[in-house]
């Protein structure tokens, strides 16, 4: 039984012992998962949802960023959904989508209420990760790639499996009680990719997290699930891929760490355009000046499923325009989040370019590659690849990278003194107080208020 070996596999948690890889690997993804919530805090999602959760004026201990004290179920709800704002945070690899999104959001406000350890607080994380990671992954074959190519959204589908699993080890559920959970957070699973350009997006992953505590706190308090809706057969995803179509990676939890296969965003985009903007960007320096007549561009097939939108409306659509971001790309942009905005999207010289920009999805082309060519006027072609985009595992972002993306996220919201703290403590979160500490950085955002 699937959900019997992740409740053992949830239950276990607190007694594991984490290699120091495993470890600093989570700690990435914890400064990560901060530095792009903080960011967001003014985007037009997160104001919408950090309403209405302070309108219900629940009360509790766990912190919405920059925001009031309030329930745990509350707190990552809005939380997650600003870290997914700005579609700036990671990405598993292997298609299972944005797990530090629901999943930290989960520990730090279940942990918040209960009063956890630092090194609980981590554990938990760690646990949910591996748990979602597999449910979702597998790959172009696997569960991730084949939900998205029938409309499913995989971090909103699995990310409430994984939030749940977090919240049911720091609330140290014993293994019934977590196979009830699990079951109860596989039942709400939902979540389109027609949202994508959307504020309903980032809410995929805000209401992944607060449908995932909640089904830890409903077991907790004698709820019976469905334990049966993990299975291959007459489950979730009998239900969802109905063909049976697909490759569905085991629970192979002795056999890797599928956080050491995180991926990690330079670009704040859609994770199927990254491979592109880096070709792009090789090739903007030798343009200026010089008239463009046509862009040839070889993608991988989710590209088309993911950000296949080619007359973006928005500048939210934007960042799920592959088009749209090779002419960012070819223009010099660093699409960094400061980029998608009204500037850049009315830009005519990037305008121009998307009628020139022809692209061919290569099956079997990895996500992580690209390859690109650019004709000049007067018969000059410029030719550039992507072996391997920065960010994947096997070509990781640096300290200088995650520093830089970091303080350009937070400073404007926190101040350079108040950006160096959290990102101190945060990376070294694992010792005693650092957790409280961190906490009261993100305290309520009194910026313009006296």
């Amino acid at each position: 039984m699937r959900s019997r070996s992740i409740a053992a596999y949830a239950a276990g948690a607190l007694r594991r012992e984490f290699p120091p890889a495993v470890t600093k690997a989570a700690l990435t993804a914890l400064v990560d998962f901060v530095g792009v919530a903080v960011g967001a805090v003014d985007e037009a999602p997160v104001r919408a949802v950090r309403r209405v959760a302070e309108d219900w004026k629940a009360s509790g201990n766990a912190r919405i960023f920059l925001g009031p004290c309030t329930t745990p179920a509350l707190a990552a709800l809005v939380n997650a959904t600003m870290a997914h704002a700005m579609d700036y945070d990671d990405a598993h690899q292997m298609g299972a989508g944005h797990i530090s999104c629901p999943c930290w959001a989960a520990a730090i406000a279940v942990a918040n209420q209960l009063g956890s350890s630092e090194q609980e607080t981590l554990a938990a994380f760690i646990t949910g990760f591996e748990v979602m990671a597999r449910l979702g992954g597998g790959g172009p074959p696997g569960v991730g790639r084949s939900l998205h190519r029938r409309g499913f959204h995989p971090t909103s589908i699995f990310g409430r499996v994984g939030a749940a699993v977090v919240a049911s080890v720091l609330m140290r559920l014993d293994e019934q009680q977590i196979e009830y959970a699990v079951g109860a957070a596989a039942t709400t699973a939902g979540g389109l990719i027609g949202s994508f350009g959307t504020h309903a997006k980032p809410f995929h992953g805000g209401k992944a997290a607060m449908d995932g505590i909640m089904a830890a706190q409903l077991a907790a308090n004698g709820f019976e699930s469905a334990t049966q809706l993990l299975e291959l057969e007459r489950g979730l995803l009998d239900a969802i891929i109905q063909d049976r179509v697909v490759e569905v990676p085991p629970l192979d939890f002795a056999a890797r760490w599928e956080i050491l296969r995180n991926g990690f965003k330079p670009y704040a985009s859609c994770r199927a355009t990254h491979a592109s903007i880096q070709a792009a960007r090789k090739l903007a320096p030798q343009l200026a000046g010089k008239k463009i007549i046509r862009v040839a561009a070889k993608v991988h097939p989710n590209a088309m499923v993911a950000a296949g939108k080619l007359n973006p409306r928005t500048p939210l659509e934007c960042k799920f325009s592959i088009s749209f971001c090779i002419a960012l790309g070819l223009r010099g942009y660093r699409l960094v989040a400061t980029d998608f905005t009204e500037t850049a999207f009315n830009d005519s010289s990037v305008k121009e370019l998307l009628p020139l920009i022809e692209l061919e999805v290569v099956q079997n082309q990895p996500q992580y590659e690209a390859h690109m060519d650019v004709d000049l006027e007067g018969g000059v072609r410029l030719h550039a690849d992507t072996d391997i985009v920065l960010g994947h595992a096997d070509n990781p972002m640096n300290e200088e990278d995650f520093r830089g993306k970091f303080a350009g996220l937070v400073e404007p919201v926190l101040g350079t003194a108040k950006t160096a703290a959290l990102y101190a403590l945060l990376n070294d979160f694992l010792r005693a107080g650092n957790f409280s500490k961190v906490m009261s950085l993100l305290e309520q955002d009194t910026r313009g208020k006296t």
